[in-house]
């Protein structure tokens, strides 16, 4: 027989419940890894105010709750890019919001930036290696077309450049070299002089 509305409203607290709790695991791990990449599943638990049992209920393995947290992530940094405003701001306004997506994204996912971790598994969407790189030449192309920014440099080229500059900047802040304040400046006003940019930003907001 059918399920009447009666019979199957409990499966519905339950799919919000294990749902809830998913949420709270990965938001435990975010931030526990992120200030100890060696914590322990029962560390994470205690953070998400479940019992280790929850965690591997929903995870089977730390492989599989660190693989999930980066499907996560991945999903975060494509919002941030979305909400960028990369397609239609002025260019300079555009690759300041680029870079912000960027400080944005490893300010809540400091692990990424441990030299200690040493195996990330490769989101299966969104993985930032494959969708950055094109938006981000995207927004240089259009501003080479529209003159503000130089057009006589390879996009393809500026978007490698632009790239590993935030990455060395993110590895001074990680090795305390710099604040996060002074990384993101220097970023930006390096950016703008690589991308040849005819406007002049303002300080930016910082990570």
């Amino acid at each position: 027989m059918s399920d009447t509305p009666d019979t199957a409203a409990p499966s519905r607290p339950r799919r919000s419940d294990a749902r809830r709790s998913i949420d709270a695991i990965l938001d435990a791990a975010r931030i526990v890894l992120g200030e100890r990449p060696d914590a322990s599943m029962e560390e994470i638990a205690t953070k998400a105010g479940v019992t280790r049992q929850t965690v591997y209920a929903h995870f089977p393995s730390r492989d599989a709750l660190m693989a999930a947290l980066i499907e996560t992530a991945a999903a975060e940094y494509a919002a941030l890019l979305d909400a960028a405003d990369l397609e239609t701001a002025p260019p300079a306004d555009a690759l300041a919001g680029f870079l912000d997506a960027g400080w944005r994204f490893l300010r809540r996912y400091p692990l990424l930036l441990d030299p200690t971790v040493t195996w990330i598994p490769r989101p299966t969407s969104n993985d930032p290696h494959d969708v950055v790189p094109p938006r981000l030449e995207r927004l240089i192309q259009r501003g080479q077309r529209t003159g503000d920014l130089d057009g006589s440099v390879s996009a393809a080229w500026l978007t490698a450049a632009v790239i590993g500059l935030q990455h060395a900047a993110a590895a001074e802040v990680s090795a305390a070299r710099l604040s996060a304040d002074e990384a993101a400046t220097l970023c930006l006003e390096s950016t703008l002089r690589i991308c040849g940019s005819t406007t002049t930003r303002p300080t930016p907001t910082h990570p």
